[in-house]
């Protein structure tokens, strides 16, 4: 058998797809499994043991569909399914296809109406069902994230002040309503009595910098100084996990870290929630502009930002010190 698996996009939602790769090749110890991503996320999964080749998007569509057309597949798993991924289908007649369900109707409503018809399921098991039919079962082992030996965080990356212990702080989010504010996560980071280091990409460097200008020492400013491979390995080193609704968060699932998940526009009944990992959600709960979008905005459409303005940053520093209080 040749399988292949598509998902473009983005770090947390090929994450997530990894359940699905692993207990696939469970059943199929000798079929060939490809992966098909965007180049620019093709490193989350290079490493995947479990994982025949990646293949990745080619700037001409047409000579993507050239290359895979040539790979003889015997089935697809379609996890991303959208236009692109119904030209593959075309492109690849009489092969098999079997996609994803986004129940973007629901998701419609839900953000539209603030009518929840999405099921109580996780989306990783929603993501098994596509594999069912080949008679594959979810292991319960939860989220994979492999790091390359040459991609891990020598300690003395790591500052001295930090060597004993850390929280990874995951600053950045794909949009600005999934993100506290600036000067909540200041708030945050300044009532956080223990090492904090702060992760995020290049675009989140300014925002770490006046983060960590809070307490030079206590507060390390990783954002854009890391690879992806390198900021997860920091997470994997980590006592503790504060992200918002972000790959990173998932990362951290991953490696079976505790995850403090902070939720402003999107909500974890969308079913993206820490996956089979301890973690404690923090929302504000019976706000009636919640869910708005089943991604994220540039700006609060309604300008108030409530949703993140009103989370109780005390609530998440008592948790985390509870939490290192038992732990440490």
């Amino acid at each position: 058998m040749k399988f292949l698996i598509i998902r473009f996009s983005s770090i947390g939602d090929i994450v997530l797809t990894t359940p699905v790769i692993r207990c696939l090749r469970k059943k199929f110890p000798d079929a060939g499994i490809y992966f098909l991503t965007k180049n620019n996320f093709s490193g989350i999964v290079e490493s995947n043991p479990y994982i025949t080749k990646t293949l990745t998007l080619d700037e001409d569509f047409d000579d993507t569909i050239d290359i895979l057309k040539d790979e003889k597949f015997d089935a697809v798993i379609d996890l991303h399914y959208n236009l692109r991924t119904l030209r593959i289908k075309q492109a690849l007649k009489g092969v098999p296809f079997y996609s994803f369900n986004k129940l973007n109707t629901q998701k419609w409503i839900y953000t539209n109406f603030k009518i929840n018809l999405m099921p109580a399921k996780h989306i990783v098991d929603r993501y098994m069902e596509t594999v069912a039919g080949f008679g594959v079962v979810n292991d319960g082992l939860g989220l994979d994230f492999f790091i390359p030996e040459k991609d891990k965080v020598k300690d003395s990356d790591i500052p001295f002040s930090h060597s004993q212990g850390f929280l990874a702080i995951a600053i950045g989010a794909a949009h600005f309503t999934k993100k506290l504010p600036l000067d909540r996560l200041k708030e945050l980071c300044a009532k956080i009595e223990y090492p904090i280091i702060l992760l995020g990409g290049k675009d989140d460097y300014n925002t770490g910098v006046e983060i960590s200008n809070v307490d030079p020492v206590k507060i390390y400013n990783a954002c854009g100084k890391f690879s992806l491979n390198e900021s997860a390995d920091i997470v994997r080193k980590s006592n503790l996990v504060i992200s918002h609704d972000t790959g990173l968060m998932h990362i951290g699932a991953a490696f079976k870290k505790t995850v403090f998940s902070i939720w402003g526009n999107t909500v974890p009944s969308f079913g993206m929630y820490p996956y089979q990992t301890e973690y404690k959600i923090f929302q504000v709960n019976k706000l009636w502009c919640r869910p708005c979008s089943k991604i994220g905005y540039e700006k609060c459409p309604l300008d108030h930002f409530k949703c993140m303005r009103k989370i109780e940053i005390d609530a998440i520093v008592e948790s985390a010190k509870e939490f290192l209080q038992k732990s440490i």
